[in-house]
């Protein structure tokens, strides 16, 4: 079965950092899409951004590129998320999907909150 699992959310105050985690597992190629989403409350999911399992590229969606940094260590099959310098407006669940060919697997979230 695949699983992520994701890790490393609190409470952070605002300019502060944090970094998430995502360990993958049970994915059946090599060859996969890791992005990282957010929701906060009320409003849809948003794309932060992706990283290639293959050649490790990363993109970013222009709401973060620049405070975000998404990496990945192939020998432990993890993903991270680097969030720097964050705002109350950051507050949100923060997700990562796992994307290959037509299979798509979440994570079960983990809460981001970012006191003012």
């Amino acid at each position: 079965d695949v699983q992520l699992v994701e890790s490393g959310g609190g409470l952070v105050q605002t300019g502060g950092s944090l970094r998430l985690s995502c360990e993958v597992s049970g994915f059946p190629y090599y060859d996969y899409i890791i992005g990282w989403f957010r929701q906060a409350p009320g409003k849809e999911r948003e794309m932060l951004g992706c990283i290639s399992r293959a050649d490790g590229r990363a993109a970013y969606a222009g709401s973060v590129e620049g405070r975000f940094t998404i990496s990945s260590d192939s020998a432990k099959n993890a993903v991270y998320l680097q969030m720097n310098n964050l705002k109350p407006e950051d507050t949100a669940v923060y997700y990562c999907n796992a994307a290959g060919l037509s299979l798509n697997y979440w994570g079960q979230g983990t809460q981001v909150t970012v006191s003012s």
